[in-house]
């Protein structure tokens, strides 16, 4: 019997379960934990605002970092996810747990790498960003952002293991992972940023240690479920040795899902570099906007992470009928939810800032900015879905080429075009302008791999 919680069996879950209700039990639980991973990133920025706008700043300016953390985290868990599910749906369970332990130790190796880059790259990386490298923000960032680098352990193990459950159905454990990881960092964070209940007073170094603590026990958590529940897999270390093939094919999905997210690394860097010629506050406006979008995008992402196995495992399977409809179901989803970020965004701008403790300056930049770059809502929530069926079939080449063209080849030429010619309320408008290049791209390639893929996939009963 499996141990799943769910309806049936894997196969009979995967396979034969409609695909609407499939999809729901598949993504809820992710959905839902994101939820609370994007109010975590809101409250923990909240928090650090209520020390100085400073300190806002100095959290805002780490974020290309921390989501090049994430995406060679993530990346690399997306490879995973998409062999292993195949792997599954083929009924390989020897080669389903030499993909699981080859992922582990990608996700070790990641880490190192970001040891060092915490150890050599987090003050020159500041130093770039700031027009007085000495000043109290550069103090507070780099603080901040070593730790949380040096100690990203909890991270890689949280974010591969959560793949892992995720990749046999079990996502009400990945759930449990990650809410209980956010939930970690809410509550450690008033206590370790302001020193209370006898705590020293951290500041920003306590919102970094409240953030790499909740990972630790995410991670932890992970892992001890793997062992438990996810009796698909074979997690054993002895013998174990690095496979070359085994890794070719992980990063084949999983090396343009890495590049896809540091590019928007890269984007954030240099949106960062255009609007703080402007001043210090328009960069934390631009990174308060990534705090408030999580809201309404981590529950797509959550969406994603459920689609994704369900078309790799149908795939497989050989099942082309619920490939169709699990996507046409996926679509529908992420319009809502995105269509209503757009509406929150556009009538209560003011409300959302206020939360962080905005000035007058940071309110006149912010309210006209966040209206502007939430017209882009209206579009991204198909671009966001057609990137995942992409990497789901084993094309992630195609996402890669939509999020090279959107964010290096579009969004920031154009920022600094209207940088120029229109100053920083123009800026803005890059996003918009972006995301409709993006959706013409990304529409071809689905009409092409429908074609080329999709059409040819057998529809086995």
């Amino acid at each position: 019997m499996s141990t799943n919680i769910g309806e049936g069996t894997k196969e009979n879950k995967m396979g034969v379960m409609p695909v609407n209700q499939l999809l729901l039990n598949m993504s809820l639980p992710m959905m839902v934990s994101m939820l609370v991973q994007a109010l975590y990133n809101i409250v923990d920025s909240i928090f650090v605002a209520k020390l100085s706008q400073d300190a806002l700043t100095a959290v805002a300016l780490a974020f290309p970092v921390q989501t090049l953390l994430i995406a060679v985290g993530t990346g690399t868990g997306v490879g995973v996810n998409s062999l292993l599910s195949k792997q599954l749906g083929e009924k390989d369970m020897k080669q389903a747990s030499r993909t699981a332990m080859n992922g582990i130790f990608l996700a070790v190796m990641s880490y190192i790498v970001f040891v060092i880059v915490g150890i050599v790259g987090v003050r020159p990386f500041y130093a770039s960003q700031l027009k007085e490298p000495d000043s109290g923000i550069f103090t507070m960032g780099v603080q901040y952002l070593t730790i949380v680098c040096v100690c990203s352990f909890g991270l890689y193990a949280q974010l591969i293991f959560e793949k892992l459950l995720q990749s046999t159905g079990k996502t009400l454990y990945s759930m449990i992972t990650q809410a209980v990881g956010a939930a970690t960092n809410i509550i450690l964070d008033p206590i370790l940023i302001f020193g209370l209940f006898g705590m020293p007073k951290l500041g920003v170094a306590g919102a970094a240690i409240a953030t790499v603590i909740g990972q630790i026990l995410g991670g932890t958590l992970g892992l001890i479920f793997n062992l438990v529940v996810n009796k698909e897999i074979d997690l054993s270390v002895k013998g174990f040795r690095p496979n070359a093939s085994t890794i070719a094919n992980i990063y084949k999905v999983g090396v343009p899902s890495i590049i896809m997210q540091a590019i928007g690394s890269v984007m954030t860097y240099g949106m960062n570099k255009i609007l703080i010629a402007f001043s210090e506050t328009a960069a934390t406006v631009f990174g308060v906007y990534f705090k408030l979008q999580s809201f309404f995008f981590m529950p797509v992402f959550g969406l994603n992470n459920g689609l994704i196995p369900i078309v790799a495992y149908n795939y497989g399977a050989g099942k082309r009928s619920r490939v169709i409809g699990v996507i046409r179901c996926s679509l529908v989803y992420a319009f809502l939810l995105l269509f209503a970020g757009f509406v929150v965004f556009e009538t209560v701008p003011a409300l959302l800032l206020g939360m962080f403790e905005a000035s007058d300056e940071m309110l006149a930049i912010g309210v006209p900015a966040l209206r502007i770059i939430a017209v882009h809502f209206l579009v991204a929530w198909f671009c966001i879905i057609a990137g995942s069926v992409f990497q789901a079939l084993g094309n992630g080449v195609y996402s890669l080429v939509v999020s090279v063209a959107r964010q290096l080849v579009v969004l920031l030429p154009v920022a600094y075009i209207l940088a120029r010619l229109g100053g920083l309320h123009a800026v803005w408008w890059a996003f918009p302008i972006a995301e409709l290049m993006s959706f013409g791209v990304s529409s071809f390639f689905m009409v092409r791999i429908h074609k080329n893929v999709i059409r040819n996939i057998p529809d086995k009963m």
